[in-house]
């Protein structure tokens, strides 16, 4: 599920100039980056989760 396909336009601009009077243009860069990587570590958990799961059902089998 897609949370920007819930927001309109005039919504997501309004967050954006939200986001930067509380974060500041210079921190907004660090933020995006930030998330990314969270983003990315999630993933790669999600993915070593479910492969130690599928690799347990497996031998239990």
């Amino acid at each position: 599920m897609n949370i920007v396909g819930f927001l309109s336009s005039n919504e997501l601009i309004i967050v954006a100039i939200v986001a930067v009077v509380l974060f500041g243009g210079s921190q907004l860069p660090k933020l995006a980056r930030n998330l990314g990587r969270a983003q990315k570590e999630l993933r790669e958990g999600m993915a070593e989760g479910a492969a130690e799961a599928e690799a347990e059902t497996e031998t239990d089998a």
